[in-house]
Parts: C-alpha cells; structure tokens; sequence
C-alpha cells in the first residue's frame, strides 16, 4: 500500500492526471503516415533514408510507440504526397494533440518495465467504448483484485525481474482504478472459460475473494458475465489463446492478445473482424448471464469455505 500511495503522488507531481488520451489522435496520424507510404509502396527503411532518419523512429512512429513531432511530421507528409492544406493542417492539429500533455502511462519508471503493446492497450483502453475479454486461464489484468494479480505475476518466478513485477502490479492497479473512475465507462463483457473457476491462483482465499468481487461488479452492472462450459459445442481448441477487443467507437477497434512469452495490438481489420464472430458465437453458446454469475458465486464459496486459516495457537 505504502508503494502504491509513493507511485501515485510521483505521477501527481508529472502532472498525469485523468482524463481523455491522446492516443486517438496519434492514431490518426500513425495510419495516415503508413496508409500513404504503402499506397506509394515505400518501404518503411526508404521513408527513414529519405527523412535522415533511424528505422526504428519510423518503426515506433508507425506502431504508435511513440508520438512524431509537427516540425517532423510536414516534411514526411510532403515526401508521402500528402499535400492537401487542410488534410495537412488536421494531422498536423492531431500530432500536436498528442504530444500535449503527459498521461500516467508516459511515466519513464513505467516506460522502463511495461511492454510498448501494453501502454498502448492502456492508452486505448481510457477511450474504448466497450471491452470484450476472453480468457482461457485467468481473469484479465484490469478486472483482478491486488492480491490476485500479485499471484499471477509471482506465477512468472523468474522470468520476471523484480522490478518488473512491481511496476506491473502498480499499473494494473491503476487500470483498475481509472475503469471505476470514468464517468462513462465502457460496456464490459467478460467471457471465461469454466475452467478459470476452478483454478486455484494464490490459493483458495485469493481465489475465492476473486470471484467474489467479479460477482460485486456484475452486480452493479460494471460487467457482463458470461461463461463458457466445458461441454460447449462451440469450445474453442485447447490451444486457443485468449484476447481483448476493445472498440474506439462503434466502427472502430484494437485488439490485444498476449501469451507468457509475447503480447501485441491488432490493427488489422479482418483479423479482428474474425475474432469478434468468434466471440459472439462463444458468448452465445455460454450460460446466460444470471446463470454464470450463480455459477461464479458458487465456486467463490466453495473457495472460501475451503479456506481455513492456520491456527496460530
């Protein structure tokens, strides 16, 4: 707690406060920036050779790692042949709303320990209008309670540094906290594999306690709650990663997959546009949602009432 109150009064004195990202904006310019290079059939090493600069700042640049400056961005627009004066003058507005103000995912101590993938889930995540989550294994990082996503990060022993791990578990926690925090909140569903429930992660009370709080979200309508049974027709294979969707408006999405050895965002829009049927097919072959949220709150209990505390006496 004490480590958790020291990070964010840091990221008070950065000026990140909540609020809207800029990430929407840097999107614009990162897909009018590759749209155009691809349309010419340039190769991202001739955009840097022509520009003077290193592949990885076009790279970056492309991948939205990291933000183009005005003075950089006109040159490269005049090379692609974008020179439309207010086609220009609205990328150029959109770069400098990206770099215009700090966010709490901008911070260097959080830069150094969190994958590129993972702030940029982050950025979009303080814009999505609705999040669709499937998970295999265990509950999504942004739903977890602090004593479960300790567990799971813990589970990577040492894979990951220490360091690491902390910054981690801190950032979930403010996920969490700028979820419950948003006026408008994004419409959540959540879709778990029924064996998620009965995986014990930190042991039956951090478990139970998990379940506990996932049904207390459904009940104030923060989460949709479904759940897939082992018997389902429409199981997806065993090796089915799990994935998030999270939409930008209503035509418009990422998608974030990850695995213990790898994650990234999805932009491509027929790979997303597949993954969503699969989800809809899956969420419709689940139990409903009074009946997943019954079932999550019995394995809670279960949980809980094998749970016995070590007498100390």
């Amino acid at each position: 707690m004490v480590a958790w109150i020291r990070y964010r009064t840091e990221i008070e004195k950065v000026g990140m406060v909540a609020g809207d990202s800029p990430a929407i904006a840097r999107r614009r310019v990162r897909h009018a920036i590759r749209e155009a290079r691809e349309a010419l059939g340039f190769t991202q090493g001739q955009v840097a050779e022509a520009m003077e600069w290193s592949l990885s700042k076009v790279m970056r640049i492309e991948s939205g790692e990291v933000s183009i400056t005005a003075n950089d961005l006109r040159p490269l627009l005049s090379y692609l042949g974008i020179t439309d004066r207010a086609r220009v003058d609205d990328l150029v507005a959109d770069a400098r709303v990206s770099r215009r103000r700090q966010m709490w995912w901008d911070a260097q101590n959080l830069r150094d320990h969190i994958t590129p993938a993972m702030r940029q889930l982050i950025q979009y995540e303080s814009d999505a209008t609705a999040v669709r989550h499937f998970y295999m294994t265990i509950i999504p990082g942004r739903l977890q309670t602090p004593e479960y996503a300790e567990a799971v990060l813990r589970s990577y022993g040492d894979e990951l540094a220490e360091a690491d791990r902390k910054v981690r578990l801190e950032v979930r926690l403010r996920r969490h906290d700028d979820l419950l925090a948003r006026k408008t909140p994004p419409e959540i569903f959540l879709l778990l594999d029924e064996s998620v429930l009965y995986r014990q992660v930190g042991g039956p009370q951090v478990t139970g306690d998990q379940l506990t709080y996932l049904v207390k979200l459904a009940g104030e309508n923060r989460v949709r709650i479904r759940i897939l049974p082992f018997a389902a027709e429409n199981a997806p294979p065993p090796m089915f990663g799990s994935y998030e969707i999270v939409n930008l408006s209503a035509d418009d999405a990422i998608m974030y997959r990850e695995s213990s050895i790898i994650d990234e965002i999805v932009e491509d829009r027929a790979k997303i546009d597949r993954h969503r049927v699969i989800f809809d097919n899956l969420w419709e072959a689940a139990y409903d949602e009074a009946d997943s949220v019954r079932l999550v709150q019995q394995r809670a209990e279960t949980a809980l009432s094998s749970f016995r505390p070590t007498d100390p006496g």
